[in-house]
């Protein structure tokens, strides 16, 4: 079987190229034409479009490109200290109920492989993970020293988990032995849970990151499955002391090496960004990855525009995600409030959600895509109309917009609480434009 990077590469449209094709009211040949340059990538590993035989779910082809719709990720999993399979299955519902279009299992506590099975058997959206997280943490909740894990175990992970399903993998093959001296000059060094596990192994052992060194047995296996590419950013920025330093981008000019080099395989890949970025400095980041990077789709946390604001990093994050997608990011991963804190609740999940879903159709609206701003209108009409019932419809939240409504006036009220019937604006204009409109068809 080949994937869609060479389908598209041979000319071939494939049925997912097609689907995201009718999803974005684009042309099916012009998806193909963005998925043979790279721009564009479908996460859709064939066992995952195969389906599950037990709960009838199967993938839905997702396309992640800067020429499409901008894409958020919610992760999932569990930790050493909380681990409930049941519980992150109904977050993944959950957040895709809030707007989610893929979803990243990052679980290092309890059963990883249930967990893992279960997502996938339950997700018709492209699911990720971090497969060094599962080489290290292990199924028994029996945890392996990672300067003990061996060429042949990272390996076999690895296929074991496309094998399963998994239809993109964060692969930190980006950091490198020699970028650790530029660590110390930071103020808060690793922040990337895989760069620091792969930083350690180097140290350790005295040897190179072996996700470089296998990169192409790695693609070997992803090519077998069409599983694709997210190159980690190890070396991203944890704090606005750390943006756009030597290391970061250290490390971005070998993954723009890995591009090139995944592509030869016949690989699909996008690439991960910071991070922590101060908000003047999103747009050189974004540019310098994507000229770096040859064009791949750019996948992004957040970025996170301050650090002094914990519990309200949705925010904080949002705001600079909204800015990386106007500037040519593909995909937000969203942040919670509970980031940095805690695993995330459902009324997290949520907020996360929400948060990234007004970023991504802010920028896809900045970004003047055809019908982006065909909603706002909607919603605009119905509140020149005072047609709350209207609003209500088209409210990404309605349940929340008519709570907030009832709290103070009923829905038959043509009118909110804000200003009152006597002092609502939109009705005193109304009134105007027809007084207006009467004289001058009167002078006619």
């Amino acid at each position: 079987m080949t994937t869609q990077y060479e389908s598209a590469r041979n000319g071939t449209i494939t049925p997912e190229m097609r689907r995201v094709a009718q999803r974005e009211s684009l042309d099916a040949e012009f998806i193909r034409d963005e998925v043979a340059a790279g721009r564009l990538v479908i996460p859709a590993n064939h066992v995952h479009l195969a389906g599950n035989t037990k709960t009838g779910v199967r993938l839905e082809a997702c396309g992640i490109g800067s020429a499409l719709t901008t894409k958020i990720n919610a992760n999932l999993g569990t930790s050493p200290l909380v681990s409930d399979t049941a519980a992150e299955v109904c977050k993944g519902r959950w957040a895709l109920r809030w707007g989610a279009d893929t979803l990243m299992d990052l679980s290092t506590g309890g059963d990883l492989n249930a967990t893992r099975l279960a997502i996938i058997a339950d997700s018709s959206v492209p699911i990720g993970t971090v497969p060094i997280y599962s080489m290290i943490a292990g199924d028994d909740g029996q945890t392996t020293p990672v300067e003990q894990l061996t060429c042949r175990q990272i390996l076999d992970e690895i296929a074991r988990q496309a094998a399963q399903g998994v239809d993109f993998f964060t692969i930190h093959a980006g950091i490198l032995r020699e970028h650790l001296s530029l660590v110390s000059r930071r103020r808060m060094g690793i922040v990337s849970r895989g760069g620091a596990l792969l930083a350690k192994w180097m140290v350790c052992n005295n040897r190179q990151n072996p996700m470089f060194e296998m990169f192409d047995d790695i693609s070997a296996i992803l090519r077998q499955y069409d599983v694709c590419y997210s190159l980690g950013d190890g070396l991203r920025p944890g704090c606005l002391a750390d943006a756009s330093d030597d290391a970061q981008f250290a490390e971005l000019d070998v993954l723009g090496e890995l591009v090139l080099r995944a592509r030869d395989a016949g690989v699909q890949v996008m690439v991960e960004g910071p991070g922590h970025i101060p908000f003047d400095q999103i747009e050189m980041n974004v540019t310098r990855q994507r000229r770096l990077c040859h064009g791949s789709p750019f996948y992004v946390l957040g970025p996170v525009v301050t650090d002094a604001f914990p519990g309200y990093d949705h925010i904080t994050s949002a705001i600079g995600a909204t800015a990386a997608a106007y500037h040519g990011a593909s995909l937000l991963c969203y942040v919670t409030p509970a980031e940095h804190l805690t695993l995330p609740t459902m009324d997290d999940v949520k907020a996360g959600c929400i948060a990234y879903k007004i970023a991504a159709h802010a920028a896809d609206v900045a970004r003047k895509l055809p019908g982006a701003r065909d909603w706002d209108d909607r919603i605009s009409d119905a509140r020149v109309r005072l047609d709350w019932s209207g609003v209500f419809a088209e409210a990404f939240d309605s349940e929340t917009a008519r709570q907030r409504k009832h709290n103070t006036t009923a829905d038959s009220q043509d009118y909110c609480a804000m200003c009152g019937r006597q002092w609502c604006a939109m009705r005193i204009s109304n009134e105007v434009i027809k007084q207006v409109s009467d004289i001058e068809r009167a002078c006619k």
